[in-house]
This record gives structure tokens, C-alpha cells and sequence, in this order.
């Protein structure tokens, strides 16, 4: 079987190693976590969410690898996976940038639970900024799939719509990468509903422009 989207050492050799990190540092975790390790944060900053030692020190490597493997047999399963080959370099920046995201999250999960308690604000949020960015610098050169990105009735009929929503969506992904980072100045409540407002938006504009853009092709048409 072909290899949609021309998997190599070189492409996978920095998950691999973030991902085998992160499994050994797991039994490290286990073996110094006390019982209840807090595991959720509110949009504050502070703790209210914990788990047990073991739900914590091995959750997010089985989670990250599992993501990890879902990404290499998606385009596997993909109908269009020919299409993958036109987007690979992408694919792989989603997929990295996805296992480093996870990686973050779970040590900063590990350190809390060892006793470091650096505020969470200033770690989660721009990290999630920055995958936005990464996300929204890549996202208008996708082609069209059935597993990523925006997938509406509209950009899977025709491909001129997939491309302009997409780029649109590159767009949003970007501010909201900017927001997300500057968003560690800002008080927690406006931050909380600035983000909340955000993600209504980011989220519905490209449906709609979506269809709209389909219907302006139709009647051109």
C-alpha cells in the first residue's frame, strides 16, 4: 500500500521522540505523585479538577500516541487519500505540532503534580496560541479530505470553495493564536470571554462564507 503522505524517519523522528519521553518520564510521575494530582485548571488559573496518580502519570502518553497513530492511519482510510501526497509537509507541521502541544500539557500536569506550581495562564493559553498559529499558517494549503480540516457540504462540492474557505479560516486561526498569546496580560474574566467569543466566531464564519461562496458560484455558473 502507498504512503499518502510520504511518512519518513526524518518526518517522524520528532514525535517519536517526544512521545518515548514522555512514556518514561510516566513511571518517574507515578513513582513520586501523591495520590490525588490536580489535572484542571479554570479560566482563572486555579485548580479545580484532580485525579489519581496513575490516571495522571499515564493518560496523556497513551492520549498522545494514540493521536500520533491516528494521524498516520487516517489517510490510510481517506477515500481521497491521493490528495494527501499535495499537502503532506502540512499534514506532518498539524501532527508535530499536535504531539508537542500534548507533550506540554503533560509535563506541566507533571511538575504540578510533583509540587511546581507555575501559573497556568502563562503556559497552557500560549501554547494553545501558538498551535493556532501553526494551525492557521498551514490550514489554506490543505486540499480537500474527509478528515481534516473545515468540511462542510460546501467545500466538499467543490474545490475552489474548499481553497477560499480556507484560507479565510487561516486567517481566524491566526488571530486567535495572536489573542491567545497576548491573552496572559489580560484580567482572566475578559480574557476567559474574549477567547469564548472567538471561537463562536472562528467557528461559524467559514460555514457561512462556505455557503455563501457556493451559492455565489452557482449562480455564476
Amino acid at each position: 500500500m502507498s504512503n499518502p503522505t510520504k511518512a519518513t524517519w526524518r518526518t517522524e523522528i520528532l514525535p517519536l521522540i517526544l512521545i518515548g519521553f514522555g512514556l518514561i518520564c510516566s513511571f518517574y510521575f507515578y513513582a513520586h505523585f501523591p495520590q490525588q494530582v490536580p489535572t484542571h485548571w479554570n479560566f482563572r488559573g486555579e485548580i479545580d479538577g484532580w485525579s489519581g496518580k496513575a490516571f495522571a502519570a499515564f493518560f496523556f502518553p497513551a492520549l498522545n500516541l494514540g493521536i500520533y497513530l491516528l494521524f498516520l492511519g487516517m489517510p490510510y482510510l481517506d477515500p481521497k487519500k491521493d490528495r494527501y501526497a499535495e499537502f503532506a509537509r502540512p499534514y506532518h507541521i498539524f501532527k508535530n505540532f499536535m504531539v508537542g502541544f500534548l507533550t506540554v500539557v503533560y509535563f506541566y500536569v507533571g511538575l504540578a503534580g510533583l509540587g511546581y506550581n507555575y501559573p497556568v495562564n502563562y503556559v497552557i493559553p500560549p501554547g494553545i496560541g501558538i498551535l493556532f498559529l501553526a494551525m492557521g499558517n498551514y490550514l489554506g494549503k490543505i486540499k480537500p479530505n474527509w478528515f481534516m480540516g473545515i468540511r462542510t457540504p460546501w467545500t466538499l462540492s467543490n474545490e475552489e470553495v474548499w481553497n477560499k474557505t480556507h484560507r479565510l479560516g487561516g486567517k481566524m486561526f491566526i488571530v486567535m493564536g495572536i489573542l491567545m498569546i497576548a491573552g496572559v496580560v489580560l484580567p482572566p474574566g475578559l480574557f476567559y470571554s474574549g477567547f469564548m467569543f472567538g471561537v463562536v466566531i472562528a467557528a461559524l464564519v467559514p460555514i457561512v462564507y462556505s455557503y455563501w461562496l457556493f451559492r455565489q458560484l452557482e449562480k455564476n455558473q
